[in-house]
């Protein structure tokens, strides 16, 4: 290695100890469980983003083992080349009927949704205004894109509404992107009015549900529904990771933003496309979400326990 690669290296690392931010990973030894053994310890795990417990659910289990033995393990190429399956033009349409939108692509994560979406529809001379909390792959979109970035307060409407007076005369596209849920707080941004004001200023409306698929909304169809918002917003971004519980990312939107994300988003053109087994898992979650309420139900349920008895506790 490199004499001053290694001193480097060795320096940061000895800051992360200083500081007490450095972190050894976690093994999961097994299913990842409500209750799941990490390095040699059951514990009660609070940390996974499986939120409908669906990733050991037998039918996607089954849909998993079923595509590969017909499909194979792999692809075998980018989604632009060889690499879209039957598969993954079945999962986006089944996730655009699911989100009630015209269109949608499938990222190969949700990071990569944001950042490639992002990225690829503003440039240089156009305004990107996002919410000071918003998740780290939108921070990198916005930074790869080039446009100019303002940061409002975390859901302050008004300095939001202030951002976009202040630059309505400006050239360039603008776009106004927001969390739905957000991740480190679970608070729910007030979409409604966030939406009027960019439809107010024409700004162009993003927002990344993540957090909020499989959710809320009629059978987790996430904020969007939750407020019946449904074709005021421009881009919805989703995950495959989490309340689903497989992996990848997805966007929706209008036919004309998935066929210009098929030509312009680096992460969609450059990486391979996902296993057979990842495509026929997602597709077997959304029949779960549709056909049995009860998984959202018991989430719920789950939720407001802890939460009464973390009151009750006086925290």
């Amino acid at each position: 290695m490199s004499i001053q690669l290694d001193t480097f290296l060795s320096h940061e690392l000895h800051e992360l100890h200083e500081k007490g931010l450095y972190r050894s990973l976690r093994i999961l030894e097994g299913q990842q469980l409500p209750q799941a053994r990490f390095d040699g310890r059951m514990v009660v795990n609070l940390s996974s983003n499986n939120y409908l417990g669906l990733n050991t659910h037998p039918a996607l289990v089954r849909a998993a083992i079923e595509a590969t033995e017909r499909f194979g393990v792999g692809s075998g190429a980018v989604r632009s080349i060889a690499g879209t399956m039957k598969l993954h033009i079945e999962l986006e349409k089944r996730i655009a009927q699911f989100k009630n939108v015209e269109a949608c692509v499938v990222f190969q994560s949700g990071f990569t949704a944001n950042a490639g979406t992002v990225s690829a529809i503003l440039g240089k001379g156009d305004l990107i205004i996002s919410d000071e909390l918003n998740h780290a792959s939108i921070i990198d979109g916005c930074r790869l894109s080039r446009a100019d970035i303002r940061v409002f307060p975390h859901k302050d409407t008004e300095a939001l509404e202030k951002i976009l007076a202040e630059t309505q005369a400006l050239p360039g596209k603008k776009l106004v992107i927001t969390d739905g849920v957000f991740s480190m707080d679970g608070d729910i941004a007030p979409l409604p009015k966030i939406v009027e004001l960019a439809a107010r200023y024409g700004a162009i409306m993003m927002v990344d549900d993540a957090h909020a698929s499989g959710v809320l909304g009629k059978s987790g169809r996430g904020t969007i529904d939750h407020f019946g918002l449904h074709g005021k917003v421009d881009i919805q971004v989703g995950t495959l990771s989490k309340a689903i519980g497989a992996m990848g990312g997805y966007v929706c939107g209008s036919r004309n933003l998935i066929e210009y994300l098929y030509h312009r988003a680096r992460p969609f053109l450059f990486s391979t496309s996902h296993p057979p087994a990842v495509a026929a898992t997602c597709l077997a979650a959304f029949d779960i979400l549709e056909n049995e309420p009860q998984w959202i139900d018991r989430l719920w349920k789950n939720a407001r326990l802890f939460k009464d008895g973390l009151d009750k506790l006086v925290f």
